[in-house]
């Protein structure tokens, strides 16, 4: 059975979503414009609050992360793999990488895409403020 965790987070009116390789949900509570990979704000978790028995399955190479957003009736899914070297230590940001690169932040690399390739109505409700759900889930 696949180990989740669930994040509750808004949208913001900065929210573009246009970044190429990183796709981003953040407790902090304001986003600027350059904000571009970000997809959430005010989350009330950060991966520093995931449940051990979660990251330890999420430093498996062979493990499947799936990120899902959800927002005023809207959704994206994406898939990505975990690695052993990930961390999951930051408690302000959780980043998707569509590289290998991993940082403090990174949740889940190898990801199918980044903050561009996610539903344009999603990301329309997120820059109108509408609240989200991510759910992560690893296998």
């Amino acid at each position: 059975m696949p180990l989740e965790e669930v994040i509750h987070a808004r949208g913001h009116e900065h929210v573009r979503a246009e970044h190429a390789s990183t796709f981003e949900v953040t407790t902090d509570d304001y986003l600027t414009p350059a904000g571009d990979c970000i997809l959430a704000i005010e989350a009330d978790r950060a991966p520093a609050d995931f449940d051990p028995a979660f990251v330890a399955a999420c430093q498996d190479a062979e493990a499947t992360i799936t990120f899902t957003i959800e927002a005023d009736g809207h959704e994206t899914v994406v898939e990505g793999r975990g690695d052993p070297d990930l961390e999951f230590t930051n408690d302000r940001s959780a980043v998707g990488r569509t590289s290998d690169y991993v940082d403090d932040r990174t949740i889940v690399v190898d990801a199918a895409f980044a903050a561009e390739g996610f539903d344009r109505d999603l990301v329309a409700a997120l820059a109108d403020g509408a609240e989200a759900t991510v759910t992560l889930t690893v296998e």
